[in-house]
């Protein structure tokens, strides 16, 4: 049992293709109904902006009460706030329709228990074995299933957001430029900077189905960039489609990784004082000057596997309250059940204030080691596979990483969200990292 179907974030496809179909999404509501939603029977549902999220929204709605599943729909909305909203809303569990930082063209469906956290793999093993199976699902005419719509989650996610700063002028004197990628934040995140007293430029802010993320977020900050430096803003502020990714820019318009973000909120919690089991958590892929710099100032880092679920287990395994993907997925757990872009840039921008210095001023933490990290596209996931268990592929990878054992370390994987494999290479030697890199991506481009 495992799963062909389930990535390290859901489902996820070119919507009106399998698996994003309204079939899909009805068939897979049923079989949700039948083995999760079955204490209170009712199911929280919630999509970002894009435009085959109502097709997807209403199959599933569908589906849940043709089971006798009471469906409460939650409308645009980010998945943080959705992830924080879940517990309060008495459901089985919530569905968050959206395709994160991917093109309009796709969607995707989350999925999320009842405390607010995402399925483990287990779990969704058995749902796909049960989704794809023969079994038909039985329907009774006396016990469907009814819709209702909730315009209270968001007031409530919205005020929490303000209690994470200090206070309503935290943020005063501050100028801040906000790419709300067409997504999910697009209202909410201005209007959260506005009531915490900062000065705003608001970019892609006006979704209208198709373009979320398109040249804009926290994947294309190119006009963020831009409009920081010709604006002479403090900081500039990227997310996603679904509001759990953050990039983040200094007042020259300089872009800043997601290895400088987990290392600057780190400092900052231990400067606080608020630094629990003064450790942090990244993933495998973050560089390893992260860890020399945590390390330089006394803290414990563990990594976990790729993947913002892989990040939160292992806080809670080590009591971390800082983890974090190079990627831009921040959790902060004082705060919010999984990655949340506002909430991670309200505490940024408290602590840029608080320490009145230009952001070029803290940042870089520290030095990046020399890293290679490239990403084939293949037109299918079937491609993928067979480029992953070619065995010329794997004793290339095997050698590459021979040569570069104690100075270095090699990663090659498969993308949880799109037909991709990423290779990165890290070490200390800039010319032999990118000479490896190059041996093994060669390699796997003569299968795409």
């Amino acid at each position: 049992m495992g799963n062909k179907l389930f990535g390290t974030d859901g489902v996820r496809g070119v919507a009106n293709e399998f698996p994003m179909t309204a079939e899909f999404a009805f068939r897979l509501a049923q079989t949700l109904s039948q083995l999760i939603c079955v204490k209170t029977k009712r199911v929280a549902l919630a999509k970002d902006t894009r435009l085959s999220g109502d097709m997807l929204e209403a199959a599933l709605a569908a589906g849940f009460t043709s089971m006798g599943v009471d469906v409460v729909k939650l409308g645009v909305v980010p998945t943080p706030l959705l992830t924080a909203q879940t517990e309060s809303l008495n459901v089985d569990m919530a569905v968050m329709i959206t395709a994160s930082h991917n093109p309009y063209h796709d969607n995707g469906i989350k999925l999320i228990d009842a405390k607010g956290d995402k399925f483990s793999d287990e779990q969704t093993a058995k749902i796909e074995e049960l989704l794809t199976s023969e079994t038909v699902f039985e329907h009774d005419k006396d016990n469907i299933g009814r819709i209702f719509e909730d315009n209270k989650c968001i007031a409530a996610y919205m005020e929490n957001a303000r209690k994470v700063a200090p206070n309503y002028n935290a943020l005063k004197g501050l100028r801040a430029v906000l790419d709300c990628a067409n997504g999910a934040f697009s209202k909410i995140m201005p209007q959260i900077f506005k009531d915490l007293g900062a000065g705003i430029i608001t970019l892609s802010d006006t979704p209208d189905g198709r373009n979320i993320n398109m040249d804009c977020g926290s994947q294309h900050t190119e006009n963020l960039q831009k409009v920081v430096r010709e604006s002479h803003a403090h900081i500039g502020i990227a997310v996603d489609g679904d509001g759990d990714r953050i990039i983040i820019c200094d007042e020259n318009g300089k872009r800043i990784d997601g290895d400088q973000i987990i290392a600057y909120l780190a400092t900052y919690f231990k400067e606080e004082g608020l630094l629990k089991g003064n450790a942090v958590v990244a993933t495998i892929w973050s560089n390893l000057g992260l860890e020399k710099y945590l390390h330089s100032l006394g803290i414990s880092y563990f990594r976990s596997a790729v993947g913002e679920r892989y990040v939160i287990e292992k806080m809670r395994e080590t009591g971390a309250n800082v983890g974090g993907e190079e990627s831009g997925h921040m959790v902060l757990s004082d705060y919010a059940k999984t990655g949340d872009a506002l909430l991670t840039a309200i505490v940024i921008s408290c602590g840029l204030v608080k320490s009145g210095k230009k952001m070029s001023e803290i940042f870089p933490l520290f030095e990046k080691c020399p890293c290679e990290i490239t990403s084939i596209r293949f037109k299918s996931a079937e491609e993928v596979g067979i480029a992953m268990d070619s065995s010329i592929v794997q004793n290339t990878i095997s050698e590459v990483k021979k040569q570069i054992e104690g100075q270095g370390s090699v990663i090659v994987r498969k993308s949880g969200t799109e037909p991709v494999i990423k290779v990165r290479v890290e070490g200390e030697d800039a010319a032999l990292v990118k000479s490896l890199s190059n041996i093994i991506v060669t390699e796997i481009a003569k299968y795409s």
